[in-house]
């Protein structure tokens, strides 16, 4: 990245300009003082002031002006190119969300108002793309089927549309974690190796589709130095759904939380990684920002800087002034005596 800058070496000179208003405040208290005592200047006030008496304060002008002038080139005013290189062995991420039919749980909340669990994941999740910054992050949404929603990608405007794009029920309304992981680690291993690769995998329920176990989904992972962090989403016993019914219309009814929380804590075990439980909103929030501290990028920075000096820039026109200013006085405005 190459950025236009402009800086003073030595802004601290820049603390003289100070003196100027002095000289013109003393400049000003000795103006109008005559040096020459008259017994009487009744009839001088008579006379017709020439343009030369107003013009003559333009000496002190050119003079602050050259001063001014001078005082910034000794400064050492500079323009450049600040290049900066940024240098990192990123992470590989994940991010593995359940689109289930048991995402349609009320049980979460967003500015005070009742929405399904999905929706809060969507928020929660898009606040953590946002917060990377040199890793390559993708996408696998699962339901009876797993597929991958958006490939690793360091474009995160683009992941951000294809998680606009996830709706309940998309890979059918099964819970396939095994699956799921299995495309996840398919897709880490077509890209190089990076510094670390990572699943976040977040579910509400327990596996009951797909031909592969997750916790042999976990030991393959484990192969390919892939660690796991599990979150179980939702609260703990009923949820609340909401419903069409025939004859009363919209209602609420409460369902048993199938969550299996003992094979999401096997499978981070076994790839060292941890498990979370999400019970709110709050909890969710709290859950992606410890991954995120978890797993940070190291990132180097150098940076190349290249200046032009400009204070001939400021130093030929002070020159200039001061030898109209020496002229002026020794020739239009020269005093007598």
């Amino acid at each position: 990245m190459i950025q236009k800058i402009f800086r003073f070496e030595d802004p601290w000179l820049l603390f003289l300009l100070g003196i100027i208003p002095l000289l013109i405040y003393a400049y000003i208290k000795r103006f109008g003082h005559a040096r020459v005592r008259f017994s009487s200047i009744h009839n001088l006030k008579k006379l017709k002031r020439s343009r030369s008496i107003h013009m003559r304060h333009s000496l002190t002008a050119l003079r602050c002006l050259c001063l001014a002038l001078i005082i910034i080139a000794m400064a050492r005013p500079q323009t450049g190119n600040k290049q900066t290189e940024y240098l990192s062995e990123g992470i590989d991420i994940i991010l593995c969300i359940d689109t289930s039919g048991s995402m349609n749980a009320l049980d979460f909340a967003m500015e005070g108002k009742r929405v399904d669990r999905l929706a809060v994941v969507k928020e929660v999740v898009k606040k953590f793309i946002k917060a990377r910054k040199s890793d390559r992050i993708g996408m696998v949404v699962f339901g009876e089927n797993a597929f991958t929603q958006c490939p690793l990608t360091l474009d995160y405007g683009v992941l951000l549309s294809f998680l606009d794009q996830v709706r309940i029920g998309m890979a059918g309304d099964a819970t396939a974690i095994g699956e799921a992981v299995a495309i996840s680690i398919k897709r880490l291993k077509a890209l190089e190796k990076a510094k670390s690769r990572v699943i976040v995998l977040l579910t509400d329920g327990r596996n009951n589709a797909g031909k592969i176990d997750p916790k042999t989904a976990a030991m393959i992972a484990k192969e390919f130095d892939t660690r796991i962090y599990t979150i179980g989403a939702g609260t703990e016993g009923e949820a609340p759904f909401l419903v069409e019914h025939p004859l009363f219309g919209k209602q609420y009814i409460y369902q048993k939380v199938d969550l299996d929380e003992k094979t999401l804590e096997e499978m981070a075990d076994i790839t060292d990684g941890y498990y979370f439980r999400a019970k709110d909103t709050d909890a969710l929030e709290r859950v992606y920002k410890q991954i995120d501290k978890l797993e940070k990028t190291e990132v180097k920075v150098k940076e190349y800087m290249e200046y032009e000096e400009l204070f001939w820039w400021f130093l030929i026109p002070a020159l200039a002034f001061l030898l109209i200013e020496v002229i002026l006085s020794q020739t239009r405005f020269r005093k007598i005596p």
